[in-house]
């Protein structure tokens, strides 16, 4: 099985009322995806709650193997939640690993 661990520091300028909306959709988004994603095997988002850290939100899935993985990096439901994490992200930090 493949660990996908991702980490996403957005924009510092985006408004925080905003900011805290736009993670609680793209959260929502990114759960959905199970079932709806055949690979996807498990899924856990989390929001930051520790302001004094730099990434908002982390992500935590597993795959039976890169394949599945690579399936659902290019499928349409996954690239639409990408979109909207893509509007207001300065960086990403992300490993892969077999479990």
């Amino acid at each position: 099985m493949i660990k996908h661990i991702v980490l996403f520091q957005m924009k510092k300028d985006v408004e925080p009322r905003v900011l805290e909306t736009e993670l609680a959709t793209i959260k929502v988004g990114f759960e959905a995806l199970l079932g709806i994603v055949p690979t996807l095997r498990s899924i856990e988002i989390g929001i930051n709650c520790n302001p004094s850290e730099s990434y908002n939100l982390s992500l935590e899935a597993t795959f039976d193997d890169l394949e599945g993985l690579n399936a659902y990096a290019v499928h349409p439901d996954h690239q639409s939640v990408v979109k909207r994490v893509k509007a207001i992200l300065n960086s990403r930090a992300c490993v892969d690993y077999e479990i």
